[in-house]
């Protein structure tokens, strides 16, 4: 009896076709919903996931023949991975995959805000010639201070080498990373020192609005406030309460706390209307690990860590 693999969003024909050439049957369905998932999870063996469905007790539960679970991306916070593995369903995530992409964003953002691309490109868009209005601020000699030093806060300060930046990292449960482009520092020397902080971590209970109000206020200096790892790490009213208090010096924000933009309360109208008009912020829609390559280095490795 063939395997029946079910993909539940929008992935890499490469997937696919590596799917199919080792005999199994594959359900692609991008657009599937949770309800979806539940009528034909009981004859699958496999299951590809991203961050669109949450895969919760009731689904395994329902997954009799299940496997194991392949996350493109990084962060397990939709899946319930201990109880997944309680009924002998190995999980893994790819965020080797998009790592790259990650960092070069994080850092494409900084250059965009710091130079002004994207607030003189809008006013010459109205007829606007302003130079000294859009006087660039260098990176070099600034100080980054990471927060998460997994794959993608490694990628970001990789990328930094060559704009002669200090950079530093604080990662709670690791040390031993410092090396000739990053010094392994704690939050007390980021706060101290840093220009730039940067969070790359996990959605957990531990993380949730760890970028707040409090956090900001402690820096010494206003600091440009970036996040492309999860919305909900990060407060987007505490960013812009900072903002206006001159706390924060600026945000680049590839997640929000929610990107459903149809389901927007009236507050989430507002406070987002607000990030879109500032000119020191740049906000784009959790793109930073979707790039082409990405798209099948994520499948590479879920691939090899299945054993496929």
């Amino acid at each position: 009896m063939s395997q029946k693999v079910l993909i539940t969003a929008k992935v890499h024909e490469y997937l696919i076709d590596q799917l199919k050439a080792k005999g199994m049957t594959v359900l692609y369905e991008p657009s599937i919903t949770y309800d979806g998932v539940m009528q034909v999870i009981r004859e699958c063996t496999g299951m590809i996931v991203t961050t669109r469905i949450r895969v919760d007790r009731a689904m395994l539960d329902a997954a009799a023949n299940l496997s194991w679970i392949g996350r493109l991306g990084s962060g397990m916070e939709l899946i319930d991975v201990a109880y997944a593995e309680s009924r002998g369903i190995r999980c893994v995530s790819s965020p080797e995959g998009n790592m790259d992409t990650v960092g070069e964003q994080a850092v494409g953002m900084l250059i965009m805000l710091w130079h002004n691309l994207l607030k003189s490109s809008f006013e010459l868009r109205e007829h606007i010639w302003e130079r000294d209005g859009n006087r660039a601020i260098e990176l070099g000699g600034k100080t980054v201070g990471i927060i998460g030093y997994g794959h993608t806060g490694g990628a970001f300060a990789r990328k930094l080498r060559g704009f002669g930046m200090n950079v530093l990292a604080y990662d709670k449960y690791k040390t031993g990373f410092g090396n000739e482009y990053v010094r392994e520092s704690s939050l007390e020397e980021i706060l101290q020192e840093a220009d730039v902080v940067s969070f790359h971590l996990p959605l957990t209970e531990e993380t949730r609005y760890m970028g707040n109000r409090d956090l900001f206020r402690a820096f010494r200096k206003p600091p440009v406030v970036i996040n492309t790892s999860r919305g909900k790490v990060v407060r987007t009213a505490d960013v812009i309460a900072s903002l206006e208090a001159g706390e924060v010096s600026g945000a680049c924000l590839d997640v929000l706390e929610n990107e459903k933009l149809e389901t927007f309360s009236q507050v989430e109208k507002d406070e987002f209307q607000y990030l879109l008009r500032h000119p020191r912020v740049v906000v784009t829609p959790h793109i930073a690990g979707y790039s082409h390559e990405a798209s099948i280095k994520m499948a590479q490795v879920v691939l090899d860590k299945l054993g496929l």
